[in-house]
């Protein structure tokens, strides 16, 4: 009851792609790197060395030269005294720096802490130091706000940065590139950490989630069985590289394949349509709201421009269903939806390009099984709601420096996701909000992200969010906030009543708001923290169903 039945994990499983995962690793068994995330490197070079791994702006870098660069940072980077498992942090935009950074470390035994490079001062020095971080690789524009609070992390030995000359503690990426030595295979295990993800941190301070070169090369090669990517595969990477859904989507999941990767720094509707165009890439991963936003840049597209594409991923954050289907109507490519919390490395769940289903996040990968639990830790049935709780080999090692939290997350041996969801009786995860979003009415439930879905289907609404706020009656009550398509005006009451003929009323916003834009984290999800501190600490007063 609540699990996803055995056997349907064999109607996902690719038997090809199983054959050539165990081609990837099978090479380098009993050697020191046979379990190392750098392997997917190595095995790519040696087997074809001229191929582009990279295309960034206008400039390619083959497999070949890609692996000797890694060699040489790694080289460096143990030259400048870098231990096992000690922790370097990457505070850089998405750029061909982060790729050679990311598998030096990893392929030095070291521990990436991947850092967002909009961090302030307060935010940068936390994680530093809860981390106990040893070396940071950054870019020359970011150098100020580093130096500014270095004396509050006594850890932190030298900075690595990405252009410039050497100064005190500070060391030139292309110092340690330019080192000379024999290839490295430092003797990485299946349960050395990899990577300290830190959560958003939505309730209280940032967590930092270790995951280990297992769990992500696991994470890499189920998700790459159930979405079918493949070897001539070019995919676009646009999302943020510190967000553990880039890293293994974008990042990890082309090179273990062996395909390329087209980098851009930021995203932007009119650049990534072109860079589709321009290099025939044939995958790419996004978030909702990049969906939404390209849009509108569809119309005066040539669609003959975007033949080379054959897969759309979303993950990050649920799909509204009414933007899936615009966007599919409008570019005629099926939309694979998959997700997953950083805690699971990340994917956990994802439809398969045969069977999708849309509003769906797809059945658990390979191995990873899913169970919705109650509040008293019971299994629900089939179709009925709790929190999706997690097991497999992608679920992390534990929170840095966080035994209590760690103990909490994984009660009963299952990891507690915090979103609400069920599973359907062929096994399909669906999540309908987050834990700490839902509002209670009365004593009632209401899931946000219904209400949402309602809202989008409206033609004057171009994005809405609902958030509870206190109420003197009721308890909560549904607040919207809307942004309006462009020319469009009309007042509370229209939506207030719109709702009204779908839902029942205490599921109906008391309360609309209109905004130009709603606020988004760094990775690119509406930001309710925010909206609810803007428009969530009113309460209201009696009112009237």
């Amino acid at each position: 009851m609540g699990l996803v039945p055995q056997h349907l994990y064999s109607a996902f499983f690719r038997p090809g792609v199983a054959r050539m995962r165990r081609k990837v690793l099978g090479n380098n068994q009993g050697k020191g790197e046979s379990m190392s995330l750098a392997a997917f490197l190595r095995h790519d070079a040696e087997r074809f060395p001229g191929k582009t791994a990279i295309y960034y702006e206008n400039t390619e870098i083959t497999y070949g030269q890609l692996d000797l660069e890694v060699d040489h940072l790694t080289n460096g980077l143990l030259g400048l005294g870098l231990k096992h498992q000690e922790m370097v942090a990457l505070m850089l935009s998405n750029s061909p720096d982060f790729v050679r950074s990311f598998f030096g470390i990893t392929r030095a035994g070291g521990v990436v802490v991947p850092l967002n490079p909009f961090y302030k001062g307060e935010e940068i020095t936390y994680i530093l130091n809860d981390a106990s971080v040893v070396f940071l690789v950054t870019s020359p524009a970011l150098l100020p706000l580093i130096q500014s609070v270095w004396g509050d992390i006594p850890s932190l030995r030298q900075v690595i940065i990405t252009e410039g000359g050497k100064a005190e503690n500070i060391v030139p990426l292309k110092q340690l590139l330019g080192q000379s030595g024999d290839p490295v295979d430092t003797a990485v295990k299946p349960g050395d950490i990899a990577a300290c993800l830190f959560t958003s941190g939505t309730t209280g301070r940032p967590k930092g989630a270790l995951l280990s070169h297992g769990n992500l090369i696991f994470d890499v090669q189920a998700a790459t069985s159930r979405i079918e990517f493949r070897p001539e595969d070019r995919h676009l990477c646009v999302l943020p590289m510190f967000h553990s859904f880039a890293l293994t989507a974008s990042v990890l999941c082309p090179f273990y394949t062996g395909g390329s990767m087209a980098i851009l720094p930021h995203f932007s509707s009119g650049l990534v349509l072109e860079e589709i165009r321009s290099k025939k890439l044939t995958v790419f991963c996004g978030i909702p709201s990049m969906y939404a936003a390209m849009l509108p840049a569809l119309e005066n597209i040539n669609s003959d421009d975007l033949q080379s594409l054959r897969l759309f991923v979303s993950g990050g954050a649920p799909m509204p269903v009414e933007i899936m289907q615009k966007f599919e109507r409008k570019y005629r490519i099926t939309i694979l939806e998959g997700d997953g919390p950083t805690e699971t490395s990340p994917v956990s769940y994802a439809n398969p390009p045969c069977l999708r289903k849309i509003g769906s996040v797809g059945p658990p990968l390979e191995g990873v099984r899913v169970s919705i639990l109650d509040e008293n830790e019971m299994r629900l049935p089939v179709d009925e709601i709790g929190e999706i709780c997690i097991q497999g080999p992608n679920v992390m090692q534990g929170y840095l420096n966080q035994p209590e939290a760690t103990a909490e997350a994984m009660k009963g041996g299952w990891f507690h996701t915090g979103d609400l969801g069920k599973v359907d009786q062929d096994g399909y995860v669906y999540i309908v909000d987050r834990k700490k979003d839902m509002i209670i009415v009365g004593g009632l439930n209401v899931y946000p992200r219904e209400v949402e879905e309602c809202l989008y289907k409206h033609p004057k609404v171009a994005e809405v969010a609902v958030i509870g706020a206190p109420d003197d009656l009721h308890g909560e009550i549904p607040v919207v906030i809307i942004v309006l398509k462009p020319g469009e005006s009309t007042d509370s009451k229209e939506f207030i009543l719109y709702c009204r003929k779908f839902l029942a009323n205490y599921k109906c916003p008391r309360r609309v708001v209109f905004a130009e834009s709603l606020p988004l984290t760094a990775t690119g999800k509406v930001d309710k923290k925010k909206l609810r501190k803007e428009y969530g600490t009113v309460r209201a007063g009696n009112h009237l169903w």
